[in-house]
């Protein structure tokens, strides 16, 4: 590869796109099945994230579109990506300090293997959720009690006043499991449970799909559930390919061995040709981030706040949207996407080498080298490795080394949670649509995934964020008129950590052939499968 010192702004981006392209074809897979035929799987070209196929353990934007094919939720997001209607609940309701929330079941609701959805499913799922305590156990922290009136009847009671949960409960980690079912294969709803890799072979939820079969870095499939009790899905079969890279993805559409890519980005997209594929882009909520982490082992002094926002500064974003995306991407000033509430007038970020480099040094960063694994991975149309070599000139130039270590997602995962990483980036998709899960996943405050993969929560405990905690309780309890000034204020206490420092917001690239309708973009399911037709 092309080393990118040679390579700089948009012509450098095509070069290496060139060079990418070369690489791909001497080493590409032929794809086994081929797409297109009206009987044919859908077949989806996509580097996959996937952690899990539990639904109260996965937390994956590949995990959004398998959940929310499997297992419904109580309610659903529209497809304007804000508006909240039934979905397995016929009807909700809430009561006035949006505590208490009561939910009735569609009667015609039923499983895959044809059982009724009841009370009980809902009640056992939710707290299988809570008591696994993995990543997405966030969504109902506030739950403190759900009581099952009757069969059909769910009342759920929060221990503070949430504008937000009706939203969370959109996102797919909610979904409702079949409980009789999964309960004889061992799950429970505690750390211990035993049931993952039931899951990663069988599914028990009321979803339009059914688990068709997962063979890690290979494929995903998903097969029409026979007993569905809405319109079934307009394709029988699915199968998510794992394809690395976007060069692949969009050779992989051209020919037809693939009917979706995604994760295409702008520049490769252009040199798409084929009359049968079709593409668009839009701005989206999805991001891509840089991750300072003051309790990973071996730093050459403490990271302080001071030291983060030094660092945070040596970045140059319109350069790195330049030469990751070709300009076809959006700077966004907190961990909270652009249009989300309380992002409106924030300060963009802003670049000042000079400066940067002062404080490093004053703080003991200077001439330093800094261990920065990433997961080697293509993420919304975005190659991690070209992110991070675009962060590694930029630190160079204020003193700091960075060692890019590219690894596979488990690993870098495992490398996270375990001694932790100084520099590293990762990627965000919402699971609705809302800014509590971005304070709530991103916050530096004791209990959430970021405290703890910062390594703050347990070794540097005296920079946890005491503030924002009481700011989203406060934005969570506020009235409509006031809750875009509370979720600012939040969001300026994440931009205020410098844990988590966006870097680019890509421009959406739906990519598809042109037989295939209904490919859309969703807040809180990433490609909602059911809705995909073949012409």
């Amino acid at each position: 590869m092309t080393h990118l010192s040679a390579l700089t702004g948009r012509a450098g981006r095509k070069a290496l796109v060139a060079a990418l392209a070369a690489t791909t074809a001497l080493f590409a897979l032929p794809f086994a099945v081929p797409a297109g035929a009206a009987d044919a799987p859908l077949i989806i070209a996509r580097n996959m994230d996937l952690d899990s196929l539990d639904p109260h353990r996965g937390f994956c934007d590949t995990c959004q579109i398998y959940f929310s094919s499997v297992y419904e939720t109580l309610v659903s997001l529209g497809k304007d990506n804000k508006t909240i209607g039934p979905n397995i609940a016929e009807s909700f309701e809430v009561n006035g300090d949006q505590t208490a929330f009561t939910f009735k079941i569609n009667p015609a609701a039923k499983f895959s293997d044809g059982s009724p959805v009841e009370a009980k499913d809902v009640k056992w799922s939710l707290e299988r959720l809570k008591g696994i305590k993995g990543n997405p156990a966030y969504f109902v922290d506030a739950v403190t009690a759900i009581e099952t009136p009757d069969d059909k009847t769910v009342v759920i009671t929060l221990s503070a006043s949430s504008s937000e949960f009706l939203g969370m409960l959109t996102a797919p980690y909610t979904g409702v499991v079949n409980s009789d079912v999964a309960a004889a294969a061992g799950a429970i709803a505690a750390e211990n449970d035993p049931a993952e890799g039931w899951f990663r072979e069988h599914s028990a939820g009321s979803g339009p799909y059914v688990n068709g079969g997962w063979k890690p870095d290979e494929e995903l499939r998903f097969t029409a559930n026979e007993n569905y009790w809405r319109a079934k899905p307009g394709i029988a079969e699915v199968v998510i390919r794992q394809t690395k890279d976007a060069v692949a993805q969009a050779q992989a559409l051209e020919s037809g061995a693939a009917d979706i890519a995604m994760q295409i980005d702008p520049d490769t997209a252009k040199t798409v040709n084929s009359p049968d594929v079709t593409i668009t882009l839009a701005p989206s909520p999805n991001f891509l981030y840089l991750a300072f982490s003051p309790g990973a082992k071996g730093l050459p002094a403490p990271m302080t706040a001071q030291v983060r926002a030094a660092l945070a500064q040596a970045i140059d974003y319109d350069g790195m949207i330049e030469f990751t995306l070709g300009g076809a991407g959006k700077k966004q000033a907190a961990p909270v996407p652009n249009g989300f509430p309380g992002t409106a007038g924030l300060p963009m970020p802003t670049s000042d080498p000079a400066k940067a480099k002062e404080v490093l040094a004053a703080n003991g960063y200077a001439d330093v080298t800094l261990e920065a694994p990433f997961p080697a991975m293509n993420v919304y149309g975005v190659d991690l490795s070209i992110l991070m070599q675009k962060a590694q000139q930029d630190l160079a130039a204020v003193g700091v080394k960075l060692e890019l270590m590219p690894m596979t997602f488990a690993v870098w995962r495992e490398r996270l949670l375990g001694d932790g990483i100084p520099v590293t980036t990762a990627f965000f998709a919402p699971d609705y649509y809302g800014t509590a899960q971005y304070a709530q996943f991103f916050g530096i405050y004791e209990g959430t995934p970021w405290s703890k993969r910062s390594h703050i929560a347990d070794r540097e405990p005296a920079m946890l964020n005491k503030e924002e905690p009481v700011l989203l309780a406060k934005a969570l309890a506020a009235p409509a008129a006031e809750q875009e000034a509370a979720y600012q204020a939040v969001a300026e206490q994440m931009i205020k950590d410098r844990v988590i420092v966006p870097v680019v917001s890509p421009d959406l690239v739906l990519a598809h052939r042109k037989n295939i309708s209904g490919v859309r973009y969703s807040v809180c399911c990433n490609l909602p499968l059911a809705e995909i037709t073949r012409n």
